[in-house]
C-alpha cells in the first residue's frame, strides 16, 4: 500500500461516518476505520490523533476561509455584510461530496453525545474565527460575536437544508445558506423593530 495514498483523508471521514451510523461511535475502532477507508492504521494516525478529530476534520480550512472572506469584503461593508462574504466564500468550497456526507454526518452526531460535544466544539471554533476577523475590520468585540453566531446558524441551517435537498434540486450550498442568512437577517431586524 502506498505510503501517502491520495485521497486518504476523505476515505477516513466517510469510513468513519458510515461505521459511526451503522454501530455506533462507541462501538467503532480504529483497526475498522481505517480497514473500510482501506488504509493501514499508522495512516489513519498520520491524518489524525483519535477517531473523535474525524468530526471536526477540515474545521481549520472552514474557519479560515470564513476568516479570509470577512477580511476581504468590500471596506465600510456592515458585518453582517462581511459574514455574508466569509459563508459565501466557505460554502463555494463545499461540493457534492460534502453534501451526501451531509445526512449520514447528521445522524452519527445524533447517536453519540461525544460527537456532539464535537460537533459543538466545531461551531464555537467557527465563530471565533468569524468574530476574530469581524473584530479585526474594526467591528466591536459584542456586535462581531452576534454577527459571527448568526454567520454559524445560517451555516448549520444552510447546510442542512442543502444536504436534505433531492439530487437534482439541491443547487449549491452557497444557494441554501444565502436563504438561511436572509431568514435570520430578517428575524434579527423582526427583534429589534416588532413584528413577525
Amino acid at each position: 500500500m502506498a505510503r501517502w495514498e491520495p485521497g486518504a483523508r476523505e476515505r477516513l471521514v466517510v469510513a468513519a461516518v458510515d461505521l459511526f451510523t451503522e454501530q455506533g461511535y462507541d462501538a467503532t475502532t480504529v483497526t475498522q476505520i481505517a480497514e473500510r477507508a482501506g488504509v493501514t492504521k499508522s495512516t489513519f494516525f498520520r491524518h489524525f490523533p483519535d477517531k473523535r478529530e474525524l468530526l471536526v476534520a477540515g474545521q481549520e480550512t472552514l474557519s479560515a476561509l470564513l476568516a479570509e472572506g470577512i477580511a476581504a469584503a468590500p471596506e465600510g461593508a456592515p458585518p453582517l455584510d462581511a459574514v455574508a462574504a466569509g459563508l459565501e466564500l466557505a460554502c463555494d468550497a463545499m461540493g457534492p461530496a460534502n453534501r451526501e456526507l451531509g445526512p449520514r454526518l447528521k445522524a452519527a452526531v445524533a447517536a453519540s453525545a461525544e460527537l456532539q460535544e464535537r460537533d459543538a466544539l466545531k461551531s464555537v471554533g467557527m465563530a471565533a474565527a468569524m468574530a476574530e476577523a469581524l473584530q479585526g475590520r474594526g467591528v466591536p468585540e459584542v456586535q462581531a460575536h452576534v454577527a459571527a453566531e448568526l454567520g454559524v446558524l445560517a451555516f448549520k441551517r444552510g447546510f442542512s437544508a442543502w444536504s436534505e435537498a433531492e439530487a437534482e434540486r439541491a443547487g449549491s450550498f452557497w444557494d441554501h445558506a444565502a436563504v438561511a442568512y436572509e431568514e435570520l437577517r430578517a428575524a434579527g431586524a423582526a427583534l429589534v423593530h416588532g413584528g413577525s
